[in-house]
């Protein structure tokens, strides 16, 4: 008997080898899914905790909430794209504007 491994997957046919991987894979992705949905309620819960302080804060959040927005079929309109892009435009030079007029916030 040695101690050393034997790599199993040799004595496999590809098909077999080909649904590990898929299994695999898949079982990452969803176990990333999942760490990621944890983070998202915790970035939630902190967006929700307090309200915010001046525009830039409200702008993140709303920056926040239009790009979970524009994730859906409904935003998938390119109208709706197109509003959204130019929003997300408008919060990016207003919070710069906003950062010049006022550098200590």
């Amino acid at each position: 008997m040695t101690d050393d491994p034997i790599a199993l997957d040799t004595h496999r046919g590809m098909a077999a080898q080909e649904a590990t991987e898929i299994r695999r894979r898949l079982s990452e992705v969803q176990a990333d899914q999942a760490a990621l949905r944890v983070r998202q309620e915790e970035l939630e819960k902190f967006l929700v905790a307090a309200p915010a302080q001046n525009w830039r804060e409200a702008a993140e959040k709303a920056r926040y909430l239009i790009t979970l927005f524009a994730a859906t079929s409904e935003a998938r309109d390119p109208r709706r794209q197109m509003l959204i892009a130019a929003v997300l435009g408008d919060f990016i030079r207003l919070s710069e504007r906003a950062a010049i007029a006022d550098p200590g916030d």
